[in-house]
């Protein structure tokens, strides 16, 4: 007899099957908080809609609103609303500067797991209708080895991890990775996990930030992480924070705001993962994880 999670997870692929297009899905993370991660995420959402892309930030760092901040907007209602209390995408959606559009989590990724089979398939057909007027979603995790910020980088294809030369940042960025290696719903062939070096003095050590990384994770977790640039340590970041505006916009010509349309250029030329999975089948990875777990802490009680 087929489980709730193996019910479910069929479900939401049979809803995948039903959407014509599927976006690119970009998880941002890190290993500590306070390594630019945020301010990264939103520069390059900017960066992506200047170069055509129709872009969405959700934001899943929960508790904090480092994204709504730096983008300068409020939203009226977010994922726990379109789940639960009947809103639509377009109501959930909050445009930002250039047009970006910006959900926030809220609550709703902690209520997956208690979700009904008819709420399972109300959201697959909002998220099917996202996955077809975003051609890119960036994903901004919480910082950090919480399930909650693991559970999103393992149902991801691509990630973006970010990391600067402070020994406490590499060594929490080697604890990410090792502690995701370890999770069973982690697949290292399907996953492409990128690197970004932050707030570096100069090229040779954004440069030997990566080699560091990438050798320690390759020879110990045969994982091997592409390098996908280097951001320099710079006041303006600071400055736009403190202006709620992406630095990107504020300070186009800052070697900080130069480095991330660098990268966000990249990312759109680079050749997108064979295994797309779009926004609905990421949930499908979350929603299918959470009901394991709870249906374990129940085994054990």
């Amino acid at each position: 007899m087929m489980d709730q999670a193996e019910q479910l997870r069929r479900l939401i692929r049979q809803q995948e099957h039903q959407t014509q297009q599927l976006a690119r899905v970009i998880t941002v993370t890190s290993g500590k908080g306070g390594v630019g991660k945020s301010s990264i995420a939103v520069n390059l959402a900017v960066q992506m809609r200047r170069l055509g892309k129709r872009v969405v930030v959700l934001d899943a760092d929960f508790g904090l609103a480092n994204v709504e901040v730096m983008l300068g907007v409020r939203p009226q209602f977010n994922l726990a609303d379109l789940m639960f209390r009947g809103k639509t995408l377009a109501e959930t959606i909050t445009e930002g500067p250039e047009g970006i559009g910006f959900i926030s989590g809220g609550s709703g990724i902690h209520e997956l797991a208690r979700m009904t089979r008819e709420q399972v398939i109300y959201l697959t057909q909002k998220l099917a209708e996202l996955d077809s007027v975003a051609d890119i979603i960036l994903i901004d995790t919480g910082a950090g080895i919480a399930d909650t910020v693991l559970e999103f980088v393992a149902a991801s294809s691509e990630v973006l991890l970010v990391a600067t030369p402070e020994p406490t940042s590499i060594t929490d960025a080697y604890a990410l990775l090792k502690t995701l290696n370890r999770r069973a719903d982690f697949s290292r062939e399907s996953t492409s996990i990128k690197m970004i070096s932050n707030r570096i003095r100069n090229e040779a050590e954004g440069r030997n930030l990566y080699d560091k990384m990438s050798l320690i994770v390759n020879k110990f977790l045969n994982i091997q992480p592409e390098f996908m640039g280097m951001i320099p340590q710079d006041d303006t970041v600071s400055k736009a924070v403190m202006q709620q505006r992406p630095v990107t916009l504020a300070y186009p010509q800052s070697p900080a705001a130069k480095a991330m349309q660098a990268i966000a250029a990249k990312l759109c030329d680079d050749p997108e993962p064979e295994v797309k999975r779009g926004i609905t089948g990421l949930f499908s990875e979350l929603i299918r994880t959470k009901i394991k777990k709870a249906r374990s802490r129940k085994e054990e009680n």
